[in-house]
């Protein structure tokens, strides 16, 4: 031991350095929390509980940490960024099985989103929040930060649900802005980790998707400042009402009531059978004329299961890309579709490679039963950096990274084509991912569809969660249009849903997987009454109103933030 005892000064500074550590790095250990919430949202996962906390660890960090200044701006961005690289990159790990250049692009990306948000969360900040810390006393959120002794309870909470509301219509309309943006990515906005909770999703007939994740988010932002406002009243021993609590609660309860009300109803159908085929064709054979006849065999095989059900089908959909390489130009691909075909009175769907002067398309085919003139929908929404590059001879180095994974790039179609069986039912068909688009689906539904028919081959993403986080963005379309929707899938999952979004159907092997071949027969039933929902008329308005709001907000504060800095210098 050091004489006069130095040791205890010396075990001071090191837990004064080890605090001052904590103080520097727990705000990125929660942006990392927050992205890693987010990612538990989603399959495989699928904890949906997580969604209502997701954004409180970065939420926390950004209000609770780290001082004022010039660059807080920019370590708010850097907070939210990181939080969109862990959720982006954890919870889409599963497209590494077909591009990982194309993974970390997507990632580096998309995670621009959150870091807007993170800035925007900082920008309302109170820096009375702060004080909060230190003093225990309940803040102000006027312009000079002077916090009052006793605040009204109802004005406190009038301010939180103020604050709830911006952020959760920034949140909204960020999701939005990238479901469409430079082609769009929308998948696994907050909102869809309800999928399973079937009465609170039936608002999307109203808002989509959108609606949900306002509800989310605006969740986190109210359980941040209440969980402030307690241990604030801890600290000064003193309990008051948490009205924004409670309105929030009730609104949530509300949502759900409406939905049990919704779940209840009957309307009218008209039953239509269907057969779907998953054939579970291996990514490496897909397009290879060296397995043209193990296709052509699985294909004619199912089909002749499907058509030995009792009653047999009115409708057969085969998935994505069923034949390798286009039928309507490829003779012995057309002979073979033709003739199993004509073979029966069902009506056959099936994906098709189609082509013309202008290049090659994805699309879908109707046979109708007995051969009928083909009907030909080509998609309209590609996918990038699978169908496509983007900017692929604008930038060449992105050319020279992914080139060789996605050697070509596929025509855009012109139209939403609607087709038509041969009972008059009119059926959207919907190529891969088009199936998770709301604003895609509503055309057709405008056009008068009745049922929405995918067909997809989610085998590119192999064993993955690929597969089933498509269907689980996808059921929204049923609930959004009230319309059902059969799946035909290569590989993952072959379904059908009914329009409140229950899987009603799933193909299945006998352990349960959906990686399995087979037919998947059943009754759907169609609604018979053309009533076009709220979404149907007016698509993402409400996304787009929650856009106006945010805007206007950041049109108001920001002139106001330059005045206050420009008085302080």
């Amino acid at each position: 031991m050091r004489a006069g005892g130095s040791d205890a000064p010396d075990a001071m500074t090191e837990a004064k350095r080890a605090a001052g550590w904590l103080l520097k790095v727990w705000p990125w250990f929660a942006a990392i929390l927050s992205g890693a919430l987010a990612t538990l949202c989603f399959a495989p996962f699928d904890q949906s509980w997580a969604c209502w906390i997701a954004l409180t660890p970065l939420l926390a960090a950004i209000w609770f940490s780290g001082e004022g200044g010039k660059r807080r701006g920019a370590r708010d961005l850097l907070l939210g960024y990181v939080a969109g690289l862990v959720f982006f990159w954890s919870a889409f790990f599963w497209l590494h099985t077909v591009t990982v250049p194309g993974l970390v692009m997507v990632g580096f990306y998309m995670a621009v989103y959150f870091a807007l948000w993170g800035w925007l969360a900082g920008l309302v900040r109170p820096r009375a929040f702060v004080s909060v810390w230190k003093s225990g006393r309940m803040p102000d959120f006027r312009p000079n930060d002077q916090p009052l002794e006793a605040p009204s309870p109802w004005l406190s909470s009038l301010r939180n649900l103020g604050l709830a509301f911006i952020l959760a219509c920034a949140w909204t309309a960020l999701e939005w802005v990238r479901g469409w943006m430079f082609s769009g990515w929308g998948w696994n906005g907050l909102g869809v980790a309800l999928h399973g909770i079937l009465p609170i999703i039936q608002i999307a007939e109203f808002t989509g998707v959108a609606g949900l994740t306002f509800a989310v988010v605006f969740v986190n932002v109210i359980a941040v400042v209440t969980v402030r406002r307690f241990i604030a009243e801890a600290k000064v021993a003193k309990r008051r009402p948490h009205y924004d609590f409670t309105l929030t609660m009730a609104a949530i309860v509300g949502l759900c009531a409406y939905g049990i009300r919704v779940l209840q109803e009957r309307p009218v159908t008209k039953p239509l059978r269907i057969a779907a085929v998953q054939a579970n064709v291996p990514r490496e054979e897909k397009f290879s004329q060296q397995f043209q006849g193990k296709t052509f065999f699985q294909f004619a095989r199912l089909t002749r299961l499907a058509l030995a059900t009792k009653p047999p089908p009115d409708l057969i959909i085969w998935p994505e890309s069923s034949m390798p390489g286009p039928v309507l130009e490829d003779e012995s691909n057309h002979r073979f579709v033709m003739n199993v075909a004509g073979s029966m009175k069902s009506d056959l769907l099936l994906g098709s490679i189609d082509e013309d002067e202008q290049g090659a398309y994805n699309a879908a085919l109707l046979i109708p039963g007995g051969v009928g003139k083909p009907q030909v929908y080509r998609k309209l929404h590609l996918v990038p950096f699978g169908e496509y590059v983007p900017g692929r001879h604008a930038v060449p180095f992105i050319a020279q990274v992914v080139g060789n994974q996605v050697p070509g790039d596929f025509a855009r179609g012109k139209e939403a084509v609607v087709f038509r069986l041969t009972n008059g039912m009119l059926v959207a068909p919907l190529i891969c991912f088009e199936d998770t688009l709301g604003e895609l689906t509503r055309e057709f539904v405008l056009r008068g569809a009745g049922l929405l028919a995918n067909v997809t081959n989610d085998g590119w993403f192999l064993r993955s969660a690929g597969a089933e986080q498509h269907v689980n963005n996808a059921i929204f379309r049923c609930v959004e249009s009230r319309r059902p929707m059969a799946r035909a899938a290569n590989t993952g999952v072959t379904c059908f849903v009914n329009q409140f979004g229950r899987v009603a159907q799933v193909l299945r092997d006998a352990r349960g997987s959906t990686f399995t071949e087979g037919v998947l027969t059943g009754t759907v039933e169609v609604p018979t009454s053309q009533r076009l929902t709220f979404y149907t008329r007016h698509g993402e308005l409400f996304a787009k109103l929650c856009g106006c709001v945010a805007l206007i907000f950041l049109v108001v504060r920001i002139p106001q933030l330059v005045r206050r800095k420009s008085g302080n210098t």
